[in-house]
Order: structure tokens, then C-alpha cells, then sequence
């Protein structure tokens, strides 16, 4: 199978690690507004804001960090393609256990070691739905994105889009690229950072009500949650945006708006220059707390 018959569905979900995991459970169920639900076993908590069986899921452990990068295929012949693809590669390919496919509540998966971040990609083509998402405080929509720094930065976009059947939609200078996960039409779906580190950048939340930025912004204030950036418009996505800070560190975006693309006769991507207007039309400067970034664990 050729790369062009790997097509994605969406960004699955995230699965992320963190260090008291009662603490973040109360933190994204009643300060960012999704729904909860601990895992049979209650080593896990399924945070949901779809009518999916999740989109994040936070487990114990030493420290914040990302365990791992779900995506969701749109179909079992996509997910048979990449398979294919990436174990003619020579990767090495992990097929997740039929007991913990269904405790994630998603078809057939297998999991791949990014090969230039070391970071667990898991591919599956689908997942169990669930009762439409009932917002409590916040329209959230879906999630967003996510951003990875990477070392290599330059052979992480390489591998994504030549292997992976990403397409790029714009850059910012070196500093980061944006990238949308073929045919998915958000503008990004995965970022690429530099850094020394494969290292978690921001995870986005998408929102269907600008007022969704502003009453947030004043929740989390009130609650003595550090605002980490914004509110703020990137020229890029078209997005209006504000960060804030969860627990562990881990910096986490609310966003509105975001430009789709067509999956035929797409505009081409753009490069901005490295100067603060291409990261925030409004001319915001982002606090130190923006630029911490959780680890990797890596794929063992």
C-alpha cells in the first residue's frame, strides 16, 4: 500500500501520566469543564468532551508527562496501511493486547516508537461512542491539537509527512511547524517544536463560543490558576486563544475558531517570520510558565 492510502480520522486522544491523580481529576472535570470516569480497575480516568469513549486519559505516575499519541484511522484499510507502511520501515510494530483494547474502548490497535522523538504513536481505526457530551460550564467542542518539541526537528517533520501522510500548513521560521493529519481539515492537528528534549508542548481544547475564551480566562483566574498566555489571535490557525497551567506543570490551550482546509486543491503552506506578531496578532507576550514543557516517556 502506497503512503497517500494513510488517512487519518482525526487526533484520537492523548495519554498522559501525572502525580496525584485524584488532584487532576478534580482539576479537568471542574476547572477546564470535561467529563470524568474512572477505568474498571481505577488505575485510569477517561476524560471525555465528545461523544466518544474518550480523548484523554491520565494515569499515575512519577511525573507529568506524555505516555502517548493516539490516532484515530478512517478506516481498518487505513489502519492496515499504516501498519504496512511503517513495518516495511523496519519499525517495530506492538499490537496492544485485546484486554487493554477493551478497557480503552477502541478497535484493533497497534503501537509504533516514533522513530526521531522516541515517542509512542497508536494507531486504531475505531472507538466506542458514548452519550452526547453535556458541557457543565464550557462549550468545549473537541480536541484540538497537540505540539511536540522534538531534537530533530527537521527529520521529525520528514517522517510525519513523508511516511505518515501529514501535510504541513504553515511554519514560523524554524521555531515550530503546523501540521494537519491527512484528510482532517483543522489547520493542525500535531505541531512540531524545537528543543533538545522530546519534550509535551501545549494541548488544545476547541470551542465552539468566543465567550468560552473570556469566562474561562476569569474562572481560572479566580481559582489561582496561572495564565500562561493570552487571550491572544494567531495569524497562523486564525484561532483566538489562552493558555493556562494544570497542575503538573503541563500547559494547556482553550481555543476558538481555526481555518480547514480542503482535502482537494489545498492553499500552500505559508512561512512566518520569528517575531512575536506571528505567534499572537495582538501582540501578547507569553509568560515563563509557557515554555515549560512536560517530558516524553519514551516508547520502552
Amino acid at each position: 500500500m502506497a503512503v497517500q492510502d494513510i488517512r487519518y480520522r482525526r487526533l484520537g486522544y492523548l495519554a498522559l501520566s501525572v502525580t496525584n491523580l485524584e488532584r487532576s481529576e478534580a482539576f479537568y472535570r471542574d476547572l477546564v469543564g470535561v467529563a470524568t470516569q474512572r477505568s474498571a480497575d481505577g488505575a485510569s480516568v477517561f476524560l471525555r468532551v465528545s461523544d466518544r469513549h474518550h480523548d484523554l486519559v491520565l494515569t499515575q505516575g512519577a511525573q507529568g508527562a506524555l505516555r502517548r499519541i493516539g490516532w484515530e484511522m478512517e478506516s481498518p484499510a487505513a489502519l492496515a496501511a499504516v501498519r504496512d507502511h511503517l513495518s516495511g520501515l523496519g519499525l517495530t510494530i506492538h499490537d496492544v493486547e485485546e484486554a487493554e483494547t477493551a478497557i480503552l474502548g477502541i478497535g484493533p490497535a497497534f503501537r509504533v516508537t516514533e522513530p526521531t522523538t522516541g515517542a509512542a504513536f497508536e494507531f486504531y481505526a475505531s472507538m466506542e461512542s458514548a452519550p452526547p457530551f453535556e458541557p457543565t460550564h464550557t462549550n468545549i467542542a473537541r480536541l484540538g491539537h497537540v505540539v511536540l518539541g522534538s531534537p530533530r526537528k527537521a527529520e521529525t517533520e520528514r517522517f510525519l509527512s513523508e511516511e505518515l501522510n501529514f501535510r504541513i500548513s504553515d511554519r514560523i521560521g524554524d521555531v515550530v511547524t503546523f501540521m494537519r493529519c491527512f484528510p482532517n481539515p483543522l489547520h493542525h492537528s500535531f505541531g512540531v517544536g524545537g528543543g533538545q528534549l522530546a519534550q509535551l508542548a501545549p494541548l488544545n481544547f476547541l470551542f465552539t463560543d468566543i465567550d468560552d475564551i473570556g469566562r474561562p480566562n476569569n474562572r481560572m483566574k479566580k481559582n489561582g490558576v496561572k495564565i500562561a498566555y493570552g487571550p491572544g489571535r494567531h495569524p497562523t490557525s486564525e484561532s483566538i486563544f489562552f493558555y493556562f497551567v494544570d497542575p503538573d506543570g503541563l500547559t494547556v490551550e482553550y481555543s476558538f475558531g481555526m481555518e480547514e482546509f480542503s482535502e482537494e486543491h489545498p492553499r500552500a503552506e505559508r512561512i512566518f517570520p520569528v517575531v512575536p506578531e506571528s505567534f499572537d496578532i495582538w501582540g501578547g507576550t507569553p509568560e515563563p510558565e509557557f515554555h515549560q514543557l512536560s517530558p516524553v516517556e519514551l516508547a520502552k
